[in-house]
């Protein structure tokens, strides 16, 4: 069995936190929840220990779109610092314009 890139790693743990994001917001505003006695709060807390980690969106990393980098990344662009020079050397990305590399 051959084993998963990081980047594959990192979109699997995407759909997964969008596939729990319903489930795992209102588990939290359980555990939350003053209003709710203290053993309905700790259930709210087992079940939502009971989730798959990755399905937490903390657990994704911005990672380039190109390369697949996780250093160095421009959200705005969703790519590394790297991919956005070469590719604006050649010309590819609109509105960027070489001043003093």
């Amino acid at each position: 069995m051959a084993k998963k890139s990081a980047v594959e790693k990192n979109k699997a743990r995407a759909r997964l936190a969008q596939k729990y994001a319903a489930k795992r917001s209102a588990l939290k505003a359980m555990a939350k929840d003053e209003s709710l006695s203290l053993e309905e709060r700790f259930k709210a807390r087992l079940k939502l220990a009971e989730l798959p980690r990755n399905s937490a969106s903390i657990r994704i990393r911005n990672r380039c779109e190109v390369t697949g980098r996780p250093r160095g990344y421009y959200r705005k662009l969703k790519m590394s610092r790297i991919s956005l020079r070469e590719l604006g050397n050649e010309g590819q990305v609109p509105g960027l314009v070489k001043s003093s590399w």
